[in-house]
């Protein structure tokens, strides 16, 4: 089938919005839902280490996606990516389709673990059966394809007023602790539960991998290069300033909550944020309101992650490398709606089938070798390979933050289950062996 109509997009996203996309798809359903898992493992305040960690993976990691971003701003983020770094040893094909072959699983698991995340929290408010849960983050995914389903200048406006809510959440979290705050209890570190380093190790890894999860979408503004202004100073510029932001909130959100619940109360709550609003106010309503804008927030993070995700079987689409009907490009609007629509699709039959904690889990094993570490390696093999190569931004003192980003990510994926480590590893040489098949039988 070809491809008859425009398949061009627009460049309608300034550094606010593009900054906002970033932020909302950081935030979301992940901290409120990971917290307690958090403090759980690493039993209390030292908690802070994974929240940390976290911040210096995304910064490390950051300076890597903010290089590529500037120099090559097109639709599809990795995809781009992967296939011109490998190129020059004859990999990038099969680079770039293994990043496509993970993204058809993983991007609807992350609009997953986003929906099921919302309907969990929502029974705060409403208790609910597993089935009606079933109900209310299948209803969350198609309000959200619906909202997507427009020109992007209106979506970047969306994203601001979105990323204002978010902000003034965290706002309102911090400052509320004021008054009824302990630091004696917030900042009570130690490590006495870990009678051996490896026991440790194996906790600050568990605990690592929730608060990356919290931080992932620092990145999001490069699956929508193609629709950035001035891509070459606003991509690194929003990713950089969305991971400082968000590395506030959560210390902050972290600190506040700690200071005035006890670590215990915190490792055995479903809805910890709520709790700690119902508690500092002595009200229920309260709680519920807090609980409200917890929702919208979980419902502006799915927003900009679909929004990313429907880009990439997109740019896809345009090389031949994927089915020719997603670079379709709406006649009206100009943003890929057969894309967007199947993405949203399989989002929203995933969020029927899957739990929360197995979701999580699965999103960021799956994606550390094929995407994170292999775009690091790749970066500096381009480096040394073209040292004159002209690059929009530079990261400082490289190679040292991409190093210490493969060192991170390694260590998440080895510190964590090895069902998760086989399944990973699985679905990567399956991909291969689709690869180097669909070679042969063309």
């Amino acid at each position: 089938m070809s491809v008859t109509v425009d398949t061009k997009l627009v460049k309608g996203l300034s550094l606010t919005q593009a900054t906002a996309i970033n932020m909302i798809d950081m935030v979301g359903i992940g901290p409120f839902v990971t917290l307690s898992g958090i403090v759980a493992a690493m039993q209390g305040p030292a908690s802070i280490i994974a929240w940390l960690l976290g911040a210096l993976l995304a910064f490390m990691d950051g300076m890597v996606w903010s290089e590529l971003g500037a120099k090559w701003p097109e639709a599809g983020g990795s995809y781009v990516f992967l296939k011109k770094l490998y190129e020059n040893i004859k990999l990038g094909p099969l680079m770039s389709f293994l990043f496509i072959w993970q993204t058809t699983i993983q991007a609807p698991l992350v609009i997953a673990s986003g929906a099921i995340g919302f309907s969990k929290y929502f029974s705060y408010l409403v208790p609910l059966t597993d089935i009606q849960k079933k109900m209310v983050s299948g209803t969350l995914v198609l309000l959200i394809i619906a909202l997507l389903y427009r020109k992007i200048s209106s979506i970047g406006k969306i994203s601001v007023v979105l990323w204002i809510i978010t902000g003034g959440t965290f706002l309102w979290l911090v400052l509320s602790a004021f008054g009824h705050f302990n630091a004696q209890q917030a900042f009570n570190f130690h490590l006495d539960g870990f009678p051996t380093n490896a026991l440790l190790f194996t906790a600050i890894g568990h605990a690592s991998l929730k608060s990356v999860y919290s931080y992932l979408g620092y990145y999001n503004v490069c699956h929508l290069g193609a629709e950035i202004k001035n891509p070459g100073k606003n991509i690194p510029r929003s990713i950089l300033i969305s991971i400082a932001g968000i590395t506030l909130l959560y210390v902050g959100m972290q600190t506040a909550v700690l200071g005035v619940l006890p670590w215990q109360t915190i490792a055995k709550s479903e809805f910890v944020v709520s709790l700690y609003f119902e508690t500092i106010y002595n009200s229920h309503l309260v709680g519920q309101i807090a609980t409200l804008l917890i929702l919208i927030i979980a419902g502006a993070s799915l927003f900009s992650a679909v929004l990313g995700y429907s880009r990439i079987p997109y740019a896809a689409a345009l090389n031949g490398d994927f089915f020719k009907v997603f670079a379709k490009v709406h006649p009206k609007h100009h943003f890929p709606h057969v894309s967007l629509l199947a993405i949203g699709f399989v989002g929203f039959a995933f969020s029927l089938l899957f739990r929360l904690g197995d979701v999580i889990t699965a999103i960021i094993m799956m994606r550390i070798m094929i995407q994170f570490i292999a775009q690091a390696v790749g970066l500096i093999a381009w480096h040394y390979r073209e040292p004159k190569e002209h690059r929009p931004y530079k990261m400082p003192l490289f190679p040292v933050p991409a190093l210490l980003s493969i060192a991170i990510w390694l260590f998440i994926f080895f510190s964590n289950d090895v069902q998760f480590m086989i399944g990973a590893l699985v679905i990567i040489t399956a991909g291969v062996i689709v690869f180097y098949l669909r070679k042969y039988l063309s």
